[in-house]
């Protein structure tokens, strides 16, 4: 009973957290704000985070487990085919571009606050950025291209040009130049 009385409590400050960082920016929000929003104390926090760079930690890793687990979905749904899992990709970045609130990529947003490379929050970003990677060379390893890896590099790029996109223009033109991007790099 303890375990899930704690693991909800902590739930509750990194979904605190999540909201609030995501919205005013990470370095904008306090610690005492993120309690607040959270009906809880200092004393709570405390037991739960060192620091305030260890919430936005698990607020950067809470986001990329959810980035994570939409492209696996997508790759996993186009079923090998590259050209099927970057359609369900760009669907799914022009959908979140056209939500409420949508202020770009959360990791883009983070690596601007801090820009110290050895920092945690720089190494959770950089731990994602290696896996969205990866996982770009394995959607392209069927097409058998001379360079899997800069193509993976290039499909970062892109991905990270539409999020910064999602957050000035239109979902639906977002979703198409992502496409057409991946297929131009891919030669599809």
């Amino acid at each position: 009973m303890i375990g899930a009385v704690t693991g909800s409590m902590r739930d509750r400050l990194v979904d605190a957290a999540t909201e609030l960082f995501y919205a005013d920016g990470l370095r904008a929000v306090s610690v005492d704000k993120v309690i607040e929003r959270a009906r809880t104390t200092k004393v709570t926090f405390y037991r739960h985070f060192k620091s305030k760079d260890d919430l936005v930690v698990a607020h950067l890793q809470r986001r990329a487990e959810q980035e994570r687990e939409g492209i696996t979905a997508a790759v996993e749904r186009a079923g090998g085919d590259p050209d099927r899992a970057f359609q369900l990709i760009s669907e799914a970045l022009g959908t979140m571009a056209c939500e409420p609130g949508f202020r770009g990529c959360p990791f883009i947003n983070a690596a601007a606050e801090y820009p110290e490379p050895t920092s945690s929050v720089r190494r959770t970003v950089d731990a994602h950025r290696a896996w969205c990677k990866a996982a770009f060379a394995r959607i392209v390893e069927p097409l058998q291209l001379a360079d899997p890896d800069g193509v993976a590099d290039d499909l970062m790029l892109i991905r990270d040009g539409a999020m910064v996109a999602g957050y000035l223009d239109a979902g639906e033109a977002v979703a198409a130049s992502f496409l057409r991007s991946c297929r131009a790099v891919t030669g599809r």
